[in-house]
This record gives structure tokens, sequence and C-alpha cells, in this order.
């Protein structure tokens, strides 16, 4: 049997590993119910064995380490973290704690939004920092990446000399659900829950991905503030309101702790119809004066409380897998079940997502299995239950062939993805039409998702090569097409034709081959032939194509469903070769460029694929490798870098000048 200080050790080693991967690598490894019964152990022990609490216990502090990419900010005063609650008896208790010392007394009870802890500095009305909790103490700057988020606001409508907050940023459910499902699209690890996918767009290096997550906020404690006096949270809250910060509608003002439970259990029945996420309910004291009488401990304040709602979870059994085809081509198993009452609904299926999640999970057809909600949204298997195993139980390993074509299966070094790479897969046919259609591929105009939709559902396209096939009669029959429309389009295919051999390669969509690779693949390989028989060590050869575009090009020309639309395609008069032209050595060969600033004469994309057909680089960023910067109206800082690297400055008059001069020496 272990000693006490044995056990205290293991926990706190156990829980200081999930902590570590729930706050600096935003990948928990646990559900929050099994983190605070580790917690709850933890605790008990140290009290009943008080000599063993050491100051660096996980109960004596707030919470993760911050991250050392981003700078780090000293919060003027800690913030804390909440002693939780999990039964109306501990509430009571709560109440009992303070009455004896407060005698009556009043709350305010907020939705416990699950999302991550956020303190905002303001100074004259201004945002001048923002930072996340941290440790309590030290917390990471984050600053570029909440100025991305619209309802925080940048300056506030009462402009006081300083002004500290304390908030949540969040994402909402709808986001959560389409960030996951474009994730699993690109065979990429999925967000285990809304809070964690705050946290990781949160914590972006590059603010645009921040901003293109759709985070939102509620704003809830005042932790500073110079130039006003507040009385109490109900007085703080409206405050919050009016400065311009979005405050959550359903805090609610409680006589006592007996309302505070029908609060309690209204939102535990509604809790599924917000559009964002929450895990309890946070009882305050509402007037400041009692605040500061019966004050806080080290990591939690002694007049506030966190009602955790019970985890909802169920236990259910799998009755069979079925495997799909998503339209980039993964394949995603997913659990039939037996149907299951969960988090509001009935529940008869659940994604697996990946192979290699089932394997970890080691989940079988017959398994009892433990499901909840991920985000109250998704249905997710959270572990399977071997001590119900009967020993009938099926392994569930991936198929060999696509289940929609026929087609092999292929996964790519460094995924998780088994995928069908066939570009005509019925699964993945309107995806690979509106990209082969697109600008940077075959440049179809006019052929856009809407017409592909009911090209493919009316069975006159089957496969790629059939836009070359299409009738003028059946087109213009088309919803919102006319003749005229019809024969711009189809004009639009047949030009197409033309296009050189980097364009087809981009329009194949083969993974991780895009324009620029393409252009160089083409420079090295000038037929459509070449690529059939090219092996990996020769595709390494050429500059820029490592191992994973080599082996994801081996396997493309491999596939021999690819190699018939292909040979379909050559029939139609489609070009398979690049021009002699671009094959030889260009005059941008090995030259790297930089645009900054607006151009008047084109766009910045067409001034990168001008430069990148005489075999030049567009960089996004300027160091010493750069050859030339093109400076446009209004540069950034790129045009001071460049002049203190001496690096060749085109303004946008040299630079057509140049381009035609380039253009014209092949």
């Amino acid at each position: 049997m272990k000693r006490p200080e044995e056990k205290v050790e293991k926990l706190r080693e156990e829980i200081r590993k999930h902590e570590y991967h729930y706050y600096v690598l935003d990948d928990p490894l646990i559900s929050d119910a099994e983190y605070d019964g580790l917690m709850m152990e933890l605790r008990q022990l140290e009290e009943s064995y008080p000599e063993l609490l050491s100051s660096d216990s996980p109960t004596q502090r707030v919470g993760g380490q911050p991250r050392p990419i981003f700078g780090s900010v000293t919060h003027r005063l800690p913030l804390l973290s909440l002693d939780n609650a999990f039964s109306y008896q501990d509430l009571k208790s709560f109440d009992q704690r303070l009455r004896k010392e407060l005698g009556e007394l009043t709350y305010m009870a907020e939705l416990k939004i699950d999302g991550v802890s956020i303190a905002l500095v303001y100074e004259q009305g201004v945002l001048i920092n923002a930072a996340t909790r941290g440790d309590g103490m030290v917390g990471e700057d984050v600053t570029s990446n909440i100025r991305t988020i619209k309802s925080v606001p940048l300056r506030l409508n009462k402009e006081l000399p300083r002004v500290e907050v304390r908030g949540e940023i969040f994402m909402p459910k709808r986001e959560f659900l389409r960030l996951n499902k474009e994730k699993e699209e690109k065979g990429e690890k999925l967000f285990a829950n809304p809070r964690n996918a705050a946290a990781g767009s949160l914590r972006q290096l590059n603010p645009k991905i921040t901003a293109g997550r759709a985070l939102d906020s509620f704003i809830y404690d005042i932790m500073h503030l110079e130039g006003k006096d507040i009385f109490s949270q109900q007085e703080a809250l409206q405050f919050l309101k009016e400065a311009g910060f979005k405050v959550n509608p359903q805090a609610k003002y409680c006589q006592d702790i007996e309302e505070v439970i029908q609060y309690i259990e209204t939102w535990v029945e509604e809790r599924h119809s917000l559009p964002y996420e929450i895990d309890g309910v946070v009882v305050k004291l509402n007037p400041y004066a009692g605040r500061q009488k019966i004050g806080q401990t080290v990591r939690s304040p002694r007049w506030a409380v966190a009602y955790k709602f019970p985890a909802e979870e169920a236990e259910t059994r799998v009755l069979e897998v079925e495997v799909n085809v998503g339209r980039t081509g993964i394949i995603v198993p997913t659990a039939i079940l037996e149907p299951v009452f969960i988090a509001g609904t009935t529940v008869s299926r659940a994604s697996m997502h990946n192979f290699d999640l089932v394997a970890e999970k080691d989940i079988r057809i017959g398994d009892r299995v433990l499901i909840h909600k991920a985000g109250d949204i998704i249905p997710e298997i959270i572990k399977s239950l071997p001590h119900y195993r009967s020993g009938q139980e099926e392994n569930i390993l991936p198929p060999d062939r696509c289940p929609a074509c026929g087609s092999t299966l292929v996964r790519l070094d460094g995924e998780v993805a088994w995928r069908c790479e066939s570009i005509s897969c019925p699964a993945r046919l309107k995806e690979s039409i509106v990209f082969f259609a697109s600008r940077g591929a075959m440049d179809i105009e006019g052929l856009g998702p809407a017409i592909v939709e009911q090209l493919v559902n009316r069975g006159m396209v089957s496969q790629i090569a059939d836009l070359y096939k299409l009738d003028l009669e059946a087109v213009a029959a088309l919803d919102r097409m006319g003749k005229k429309s019809a024969q711009n389009l189809l004009q639009a295919i047949e030009k197409s034709k033309k296009q050189p051999l980097h364009r087809l390669l981009t329009a194949l969509g083969i993974r991780h081959i895009g324009a620029r690779s393409a252009r160089l693949l083409t420079q090295n390989l000038s037929h459509i032939e070449d690529f059939f028989a090219v092996s990996e060590e020769q595709l390494a050869q050429i500059p820029e194509i490592g191992p994973i575009m080599a082996d994801s090009i081996v396997k493309f020309f491999a596939e021999p469903r690819n190699r018939e639309t292909i040979a379909l395609l050559q029939e139609q008069g489609v070009n398979m070769s690049e021009p002699k032209a671009l094959t030889r050595e260009m005059p941008l060969l090995n030259k790297t460029f930089v645009l900054t600033g607006t151009l008047q004469a084109m766009s910045r994309q067409q001034a990168s694929e001008a430069i990148e057909k005489l075999g030049g680089k567009v960089s996004s960023s300027v160091s010493k490798k750069t050859d030339y910067v093109v400076l446009g109206e209004s540069p950034g800082s790129k045009y001071d870098k460049a002049l203190g690297l001496e690096i060749k400055i085109l303004d946008e008059e040299e630079f057509l000048k140049q381009l035609a001069q380039w253009q014209q020496s092949i």
C-alpha cells in the first residue's frame, strides 16, 4: 500500500502533466470532469496531511505557465481561480460561511463561459494591453490578437484614466463546428472543444489567423478603476456595458442562495440552446464591501464560487462502422451506435475522425463506449469500456480501397488521414471540378460552385473530362443560364485546353502541389508523361521540392484512375506540355522578389504570376536573400528593412519597364 506522500507526489506529477497539455500545448488528454476528480483527490489528501502541503503543489497555483514565444505581462493584481461547488449542498455551505461573517447578503449569478480568461487594460479609454491569465501573476501578451476580436472595444465609451477588466474569450459553437470540419477535411488533428479551439486561436503568432476564427468575448469583472467608484457586482456589470464591453445578458441578481439554485436549475436544462458553451454558473457576493471584509486565500476569492454542471456523458454500444469519403477525399469512419439520449438529443451516430484515433482509443465493433457531445454539438466517443468485452468484438481497420470509387487509398508522410487520390471519385467530384476551373488552375470563367452542382446532379458530368463534352442546349437549360451564358461558358472551357502544363498540374489538385511548385516541376519535366515515370529521388533533385511533395506526386500518378482521367483529358485536346520558352533558363531564375504597398497597374497576384512565369520567386518577407523589393503606394516596414539591407528597390514604373525587358529576353 502506497504511503500518503507517495500518493500526493504521484497525483501532483499527473496533474502537472495534464496542466501542461491543457494550458501550454492546447491539447487536453482527459476530460474536465476527470481533471476535477484528480484535483479534488489531491486537495483532500493535503487537507488530511497538512505537513505534505508545499508551495509548488498544483492546488496552490492558479493556472499554466505562459508560453515563451509571447511577451510576458505582470498583472497588477493576481488573476485568481475559483473554488468549485459540485452540489447544491456545497452552495449552501458556501452561503452559510458568508452569512456567519456578514449577516444578510445578496448574490450575482453569472453563466460560466467555457473559454480563455483575459485581462484588458485601457488608458484614457484606449486599449493598450491584453494578456492571458498565465499563472495568475504573469500572463502572455496577446494584444495584437485581441485587437482582431470585434466584440472587444479598442476605445471605450468612457474616457477614464485607467480601467483594467477581466473577461472570457470564447469560440461560438457554430464557428467551432466550422473550424473542426475544415481541419478534418485537411486531415489535421481536431480541437477537443470550443475552449481548446479558442486557446489555440488566441495564441497564434499570426493575428490574421486569429482574425479568421470568429472569436467573441464577455467581460465580467473590474480589476482596477480610476476616476469612478463602484460598490457592487451589479453596478460593475452595468458600468462595463455602458463603457462598451460585451456583457453576458443572462447575469441575474439574486436575493438569496435559493434564488441562485433556481437560476442554476433553469440553465442546466436550457444551456444547450445557447450559441456558446457554458460549464456552470459563477456565484459572486454582490456588495463590494462584503468582499473586502471576507477577503481571499492564496489561490481563490472567498466571496465567489463556481458551480460546475455534472458532466453529460452516456454509455452505449458500437453496432457497426460506416466508412465515408469527404469532399476532399479523406476517409472518415463513423460509428453507428445504439440510440442514446444526451445533451438534449438522441444520438445514434458519432464520427471517429480517423483510424489512428480509433486505434489510440482502442474502439471496436461491439464495444460498450462512453460518449459525450464535444462543444455541446458533435457526438464523440470519449473511450471504450473494455471490461464489458465478451471476446466477440471486432477491430476497426482502414479499408484498402475507396468505398466510393475503388481507388487504392494512400496516406502521406506526416498525416493521420487516409485519402482517395482519384480526382474523378464521385464523392469528391464537385470539389475537384470547382478547383480544376479556378483562376489559379485552368481559369474557366463562369464555372463556379452553383453551375458545378447542377452539372453533377443532373448527370451531365461524371468525371472531369466530361467538361469538354458538354452540349450547348443542355448547358443553356441549367438554372440561371441562357444561350448566351452557355456559349460564354463553353468558350471558356474550350480556351482552357490551351493552358500550359503547369496550370493543368495545379488543376489536378495534387496534395501539397500549388501554383509555384507546379511551375518548378514543369521547368524540369516538360510533358505529362514525364511524371508517370519520375521517382521520388529524381523529384528531390528539383529545387524546393521536398520529400513530402515528392511522395505525393509519385502516389498521385501511380493511381490508375488518375492516369485514366489524364488520358481522357488528352483525348479531348487538353494541352499536356509546357511551352519550350518556359522550360529553358529563365531571366529571373533563383531571384527573390518582395512586393510592398499597393500597385496601380496590376494586382499583387498578377505581379506575382508575372514574376513566377519568368522563373522568379515571390516572398512575403524581406531578408538578406531578397534580390528586389517592388514598391507600391503606402509601403510598409518592408521598405525600411530593404533600405537597411541595401536591397535593390524598384518603384512600380521601374518594375514594369524591367518586366517588359525580361519578358522580351525569352
